[in-house]
Formats: C-alpha cells, structure tokens, sequence
C-alpha cells in the first residue's frame, strides 16, 4: 500500500513537473518573456529527467522529449484528417484586383438571392512563411499525436519526433476535442547562422535548412538546427465551429501556440496595396524568411460560398514578393585587415540590382568556409541579402566552375606587405604598429564612448594621427602636443585644443572602460564590468587563473583563453606599462546598478544603426543599468531606442504608444 501510494506521489511530482516546464517554455520561447532564470529551469528539468529515468514513468508531451537522440529507418506515410490546400499566386495588384471584384460579385449575387446576408467583405493579411509546412495533430486528452509533412494536401509523411524538436510547439494543449493545426517550420537567420559555423556542409538558405532538417531521419540533426514555427490554421475540427478567422486565429494563440503577431484587416485593394509595402520594406529586418503576404476572407460562411478550385481555395491568395536570393559572377576577391590583425577576405561581384539596391561586394568569411562552400572566382554564386548588410555568398552554382579558378590567400599583407600568419582558418599581419588598417581601428576602438570615451574623435583624425603624427601606438596619443594637431588639415585652434583636452580627460577613465579600450578578443563592455566586479583591479584580472575566469557567469572557455593569452603578450604588458607612466589611472566602477536608474527593470527594444554603440555593446550597458533588451515590440516594451533609418520595430513603437528615445536622449536619461 506504501509503496503504492509513494509511486503514484512520484507520478503525480512528474507531471507537476512537466506541467510547469511546458509553462516555462511557452514563456520563454513563444511570449519572450520568461518567468525564471535558465539556471532554474535546468534544475527543475534535471529533475525530471533523474525521476523518468528511476520510475520509467516518462508521458509522450514531457520537455525531456524533445531532445531528438533518434535515427529512425523510414517514413511512415501519414493521412490528414483536414485536406491541406495550396494557394493560389498573385504577382501583380492587377491580378489581386480581379480576385476581390470576383469575390465582392459573388457576395452580391448571393445577397440578391437569399435573406441570410453575408457581412461586407473582409480580408485577414498575414505573412508568407517561406519554410515548410507542417500539420500537428491533437487528441482529446490535448496530446500532440502527430506532426506530418504537408505533402500531396491528402498524404504527408510522419515527421512526429522531427518535430518534437521545435520547443515553442507545445505538446498538449488544453483542449477536448480533436484536432490538426497547420503551421510552417522555419528556420531563423540566428539559427542559420549559428549551425553553419559548426557544420562541414553549410546550409545554402533557410527554406532548405527548415524543410532538410524536418525531412531527416536523424532527429539528432533535426534538433541541432534549432527549429522555429508559426502557426496560422485549424484544418480539421471536432469540437464547435468558427465563425471568423479571427475567432480561429484567437484559438490558437489561446491553446499556446507561436502565432506571428502580424495580422492586418483590411477591406479594399488599396488596403492590401499598402500592407504588401509596409510588409515588403520590412521585410529584410525579419528574422526569418517570408516569400509574400497571404490574404484570406475572415467571415467562414462566406468562404464556405466562395468554395473551392481542384487546387486551391477561392476565398484565399497569396501575393508573392520578389526572391530575395540572387546569382552573380564572382570577379575577384579583395583581403582586408581588421583591428586584431585578422586578414579577412570579401567577394568583389559583377553589380546585380537585387533587393531595391545594387550589389558590389559580399561576405566570404575565411578559407575555410570558401573551401565548403567551393566558391572560385569566375564561378557564378548564390547570394542572399538580409537586414540591409553586405550579402553573403551561400553557395556556387555547380555548372559554372568548369572555367574558374581557385581563391588563394596573400603571402604578404595587402597594406603593409609584411607575411602573414596562419592561426587555424584565419590569417593574420602581426605588424600592429605600422599595419595602418590595425593601427587606425585600435585607435579608434580605444578613444569609443564605451572605451576611454576621447570626444570629437574619429576614423578620418586616427587616420591623419597614423600618416601625419606617426602615432604607431596607442601610448603615442597621450604624447601629442596641441602645435603637433595645428599642422593637421582642418584643425584649428578650437579643434585642437578640444581633443588635447578630451585627451587629458580621458586619463581617469572607470577600470571597465579601460579593460574594454585594450581591445581584448571576444571581451566586450558587459564582460569588462564583470571582470572588474570579481576581481576589482587591474592587477587581479592580469593575474587572473582559468579557473577564476571561468567561474564568472557568462565567461566560457574561449572569453576565459582569450582574456589568459591577452596578458601574456609582452607587447601588451608594454603598452599598458606605458599607459599608466603617462597618468593613466583607471578608477573601479561602482558597478552597483542604481535604483533610480530609469531603465530599471524596464524592457527596451532597438532599432536602426546607432553612431556610438555597436548592438552587443548598447545591450550591454543597457542591462549594466538594469533593463531587459527584448527583440520585439509590444504592449509591454517600455522603450524603444530608435537610430538611423529604424524598422518595422519604429512603426510598431508609434503604434502602440510606446516612448521612443534617441541616442541623445539616452545619454541624457543615464547622466550621472
């Protein structure tokens, strides 16, 4: 009896468990907005899982499900309950024009012919997902079942433990009756990105990335791709009938699935002319890829009058937008150096008109990836453009190398002419002080608001220092006489005394600010502030163990090495010697967050190009003063940080109400 009664408070302590995990998640990955630390959350999860592994009392909607350590031999085919339909295309507002007229004449004659009247016409506008599509099905008990690939509308294939993996579909719903929710898988450009850094084989594009991994037999990869879904329509249903696509749309959000906040009504072709541009020029700031707009009618009794095709749905359309990947001719490749004395290469392109713009030039990152992706120069190459940055090639069109030839990396820097180095996949000029590319960055890295914060300084004054003054190091600024700046073009009195002072201001700068300006890799304005709250001094984070680092929260291995070798180098020992003879003398933040501070506790988004700020070092001085930085806007932003030429995030602020600061205004907000 004893024993009885324990197993079964064992049982009941699991799904109390996983009840509250499900919940966590949703919070997490669906509403962004988590009630508990990671920290937390893991132990609860380990705790499940050591309680499945002793009592083997595991339930098929548990989070510990989802870990995709499975290689399946074959795909079952799966039949849908609900006919999945295709849409039909429109490319041109003429054709969409067509399609309203057509819907509005079959409205009217229906309303001539019978007393039951249907409403005014109304459409719902939600984005195109450029992914693929999955249908998941739902018990009475609220269980998801089954999840299946789209496939002829009629027969998809079982991609159930596929799509496990994707952590914002939730696993049970609280809901009685049977049903299938349609959705589209896709994969996020961060998602994207990061997979293709630790691949031997890139991805190509996102669509590919999303429809390979659901289609892979090895659910271990599926999940390495870190999956996402948006959810959008019930397609078979056995409790009661929706009158709207509203109504339905609201029953999804409601039974917790990712629904994309997005949904437009509107009632005339004006109406959708307008939100087909709004969508279109956000459209490169999204994380993820949409290939149009779909418009839909809302009212269901109309849409069961309007009926269907052998193909499509008449009451349904999507507006395709143009691709958003290109093909180009690789002309050249063109090495230039950064900061760290990093040699890194950039496709030269024939010019393509792609995206509203004409493309030049696009990102190759280093040998190594330009050999996976087997780009050569002559070759033709896919590119894709997205968040108004340089495109990046993503491939070679196989066809077109029978002519090319190989990229190879310099012998010797491009600017200096020194031999380069290799350090793994990259190359490196370790000329740092007569290397003008890596000199004039360090200089301008070090004088950042966020480093030694010189005022008035920039990229063109580091360069006339470096040719002009012969500054060959960091230390030589703090030896520049005010009649040296006198001979430079466009300084002038005023100008030059100006940065003399700025200069001597800068000699006390906080010890974080200090560590930041060094220069240091992978270490940015967040990791310096919790270097100097767990060591509080210069001398304790030069003396620093890897123990000792890698005991600070977000310090891994790599930040831990990089900060390790740093202080190893004589050349920088030196330098730094240097510094605090000419009366530098950094001072130890109080790091205390203020209680006044008006973004404590207080969620922030950004959007557009900041002049000061990097998006990892705003980020970080924004959570220095107590803030949450969210990446969407909504009615619980609190602000929104707008720089040059802002986003959808900008129209999404005004339209909520939400309080917009510039870059100006935060500096005032955060004074003192």
């Amino acid at each position: 009896m004893y024993v009885e009664q324990k197993k079964e408070r064992i049982h009941e302590l699991i799904e109390e468990l996983i009840e509250e995990l499900n919940k966590y998640a949703y919070e997490y990955y669906v509403l962004d907005n988590p009630s508990i630390s990671d920290k937390e959350y893991d132990k609860k999860y380990d705790e499940l899982l050591r309680l499945e592994k002793e009592t083997a009392y595991i339930l098929p909607y548990s989070p510990t499900q989802r870990v995709g350590d499975k290689v399946l031999s074959e795909f079952q085919k799966y039949v849908h309950k609900g006919r999945l339909w295709s849409l039909d295309k429109a490319q041109s507002i003429e054709i969409l024009r067509e399609w309203h007229n057509r819907n509005e004449k079959i409205i009217q004659q229906y309303n001539d012919t019978h007393e039951d009247q249907l409403p005014k016409i109304s459409y719902i506008i939600t984005k195109k997902f450029d992914g693929l599509t999955i249908n998941c099905t739902y018990d009475e008990s609220g269980v998801l079942t089954k999840a299946a690939t789209r496939g002829t509308g009629l027969i998809g294939e079982d991609i159930t433990q596929q799509a496990k993996t994707i952590k914002s579909l939730p696993l049970k719903i609280k809901n009685s009756h049977f049903i299938e929710v349609h959705g589209e898988a896709i994969m996020t450009k961060k998602a994207f990105q990061e997979y293709n850094k630790t691949t031997d084989i890139p991805l190509k594009n996102l669509r590919n990335g999303a429809a390979g991994a659901l289609r892979n037999l090895n659910v271990k990869e599926t999940a390495r791709r870190n999956l996402s879904a948006f959810f959008y329509d019930v397609g078979y249903n056995e409790g009661g009938a929706f009158k709207s696509y509203t109504e339905m749309l609201n029953f999804i959000k409601e039974m917790g699935f990712p629904v994309d906040p997005y949904i437009k009504h509107c009632s005339t072709v004006e109406e959708i002319e307008k939100e087909i541009e709004y969508i279109n020029s956000i459209r490169n700031d999204l994380d993820y890829d949409i290939d149009g707009i779909v418009i839909a009618i809302d009212d269901m009794k109309t849409r069961d009058i309007l009926g269907y095709t052998i193909k499509f749905p008449k009451w349904a359309i999507a507006y395709k937008f143009e691709a958003e990947e290109a093909t180009t001719t690789l002309l050249d490749v063109e090495w230039n150096v950064g900061r760290s004395g990093r040699v890194t290469p950039t496709a030269i392109l024939e010019p393509i008109e792609f995206a509203g713009v004409t493309v030049k030039r696009a990102t190759l990152n280093n040998m190594d990836d330009i050999n996976r992706k087997g780009v050569k120069i002559g070759s033709q190459v896919f590119i894709r453009r997205s968040n108004d940055v340089i495109p990046e090639i993503i491939g070679v069109v196989e066809e077109s190398l029978e002519n090319s030839k190989e990229i190879e990396v310099p012998k010797y820097c491009p600017y200096c002419g020194s031999e380069l180095i290799q350090q793994g996949v990259h190359y490196f000029c370790e000329n740092t002080l007569s290397c003008k590319p890596q000199m004039v960055k360090s200089i301008v890295h070090f004088a950042s608001r966020e480093g030694m914060n010189i005022e008035g300084f920039s990229e063109k004054t580091a360069e006339q220092f470096f040719e002009k003054l012969n500054i060959k190091s960091i230390p030589d600024l703090y030896r520049i006489e005010k009649e040296d700046l006198l001979t430079l073009e466009k300084f002038g009195e005023k100008k030059a005394s100006n940065i003399i002072n700025a200069i001597e201001k800068s000699k006390t700068p906080e010890l974080s600010s200090f560590i930041y300006a060094l220069g240091i890799p992978n270490v940015g304005k967040k990791t310096a502030k919790d270097l100097v709250k767990h060591f509080r001094s210069l001398e304790g984070i030069q003396r620093s163990t890897f123990d000792e680092l890698l005991s600070i929260k977000d310090v891994g291995e790599i930040v831990a090495k990089s900060i390790i070798e740093f202080f190893r180098q004589e050349k920088i020992i030196k330098s730094m010697n240097e510094l605090l003879e000419l009366g530098i003398t950094p001072v130890v933040d109080n790091l205390e967050v203020k209680e006044e501070s008006p973004f404590m506790n207080k969620t922030v988004v950004i959007t557009g190009s900041l002049h000061n700020y990097t998006r990892t070092d705003i980020k970080e001085k924004l959570e220095s003063l107590g803030a949450k930085v969210s990446s969407s806007v909504s009615k619980k932003t609190d602000f929104v940080l707008v720089g040059e030429e802002p986003g959808s995030k900008f129209d999404k602020a005004m339209e909520l109400g939400v309080k917009i600061i510039n870059e100006e205004e935060l500096e005032q907000l955060t004074k003192g």
